[in-house]
């Protein structure tokens, strides 16, 4: 169209930016006062990017005479950014409904594990299905998570743990990510567990040799897009030095480092993934305080997941600490066949009442702080010109309180 605007949503009576000088995340003092406009509206672009946000009265003077493919009148309502979940396992076959059975008969996670459950159960049946199967299930997913509100969603592989399952699970995250209309971040989780029949340091000698090498060459001739590698370290799983080898070598072949550490027994992975630059570092329920401390200084952010600590039953991972000491923080469903959560909204309310986060903490957290965490928050997570138009509409007259919020007149 010649004016080269798609939407306007206006007359809105808070639009919630989260940030508004450009900030690539919010840590410390900077959470306890969001950036918000009050009696505001909002125009995007015919790109999908968002070209102006200021005072009602401002924008209708702006764009009078323009000409909008739709418009949508916020009256009494509250817009935010899309929300951004920063960790999922959403690509699998599998159910594994009847292990919550054996979890609230006392059994722990790596009993299951170690039964030949838990992900050893998804990896059988994600082998045998098909391409199209895995991609059905994942649309409707990422269409559930779409309902909730989520806009950027990053989607781990690691149900496959050999070449071809790994390379079918990213095609089919590839496939979403051309066809969907939400933005996705995509990340290698080759070393979830160990493969059957194999001991860590020859899962990790694979790896090294044959994944990530066949990685960078599809990446390099544009058939996948991968984003980040990711390892479990735990005792009994990978080790800190097969950690080491396999995000080292990752790293060298450009992909950011986010992966899990700290979940059931403390490892010092968090002072692994700041020596290493690790962008993200997701679980860390068991974090030393050294971790806290190290993650603090390297600017490598925290993927705090409340649904996982809810659901096994582990002690919450220590916010507040992480908060106290300048952690940038954020927050991910972890949704999986062991914890079946799609809402970013639930995750945030558990992480208010279980990890006794305040309401600013806990959404930005969910926006901008998990945008950072998936290295995107040049694009994502709070509402300013130029960023993606990726906003939602709530049927509430305001979120953020004045008391709690930096209110801006103009934009």
């Amino acid at each position: 169209m010649a004016s080269g605007h798609r939407l306007l949503l206006e007359n809105a009576q808070q639009v919630v930016l989260v940030c508004a000088c450009g900030e690539r995340f919010l840590a410390g003092p900077a959470l306890r006062s969001l950036a918000v406009l009050e009696g505001a509206s909002l125009v995007v672009g015919t790109d999908g990017l968002i070209k102006a946000i200021g005072p009602t009265d401002v924008i209708q003077r702006q764009f009078s005479g323009e000409t909008f493919e739709e418009r949508i009148d916020c009256s009494g309502k509250c817009i935010l950014p899309g929300l951004v979940d920063a960790h999922t396992h959403p690509v699998w076959a599998g159910e594994r409904v009847h292990e919550f059975a054996m979890k609230l008969a006392g059994a722990t996670y790596m009993d299951i594990h170690q039964a030949g459950g838990g992900i050893n159960f998804t990896v059988e049946h994600t082998r045998q299905a098909s391409e199209e199967e895995l991609f059905s299930s994942f649309r409707q997913r990422l269409q559930r998570m779409m309902r909730a509100g989520t806009t950027l969603v990053e989607c781990k592989s690691g149900y496959g743990l050999n070449l071809e399952t790994e390379l079918k699970m990213l095609r089919v995250i590839e496939r979403a990510r051309r066809e969907l209309p939400l933005s996705l971040s995509a990340t290698y989780c080759g070393a979830h567990s160990v493969p059957k029949g194999k001991t860590a340091v020859e899962a990790a000698d694979d790896i090294i040799s044959n994944h990530l090498p066949r990685l960078k060459e599809l990446g390099q001739n544009g058939e996948l897009h991968v984003d980040n590698i990711d390892v479990f370290c735990e005792k009994g799983v990978f080790d800190l030095d097969t950690t080491r080898r396999i995000l080292e070598d990752g790293k060298k072949m450009g992909f950011q480092i986010n992966f899990h550490g700290d979940e059931l027994h403390p490892m010092k992975a968090a002072e692994l993934g700041a020596e290493l630059g690790a962008r993200a570092i997701s679980h860390l329920e068991e974090v030393s305080d050294e971790g806290v401390a190290a993650m603090a200084a390297a600017g490598c952010s925290a993927v705090l997941l409340p649904t996982t600590a809810y659901m096994l039953r582990l002690k919450q991972p220590r916010a507040r600490k992480m908060l106290d000491e300048g952690v940038i923080v954020a927050l991910g469903s972890d949704f999986n066949p062991n914890a079946y959560c799609f809402s970013m909204p639930m995750v945030m309310h558990l992480a208010c009442v279980n990890m006794r986060m305040s309401m600013p903490e806990a959404l930005a957290a969910a926006t901008i702080n998990a945008a950072y965490a998936l290295g995107k928050s040049h694009m994502h997570g709070s509402l300013e010109v130029g960023k993606q138009g990726d906003v939602i509409i709530i049927n509430a007259s305001r979120c953020v309180f004045s008391q709690a919020g930096t209110n801006y007149s103009s934009h």
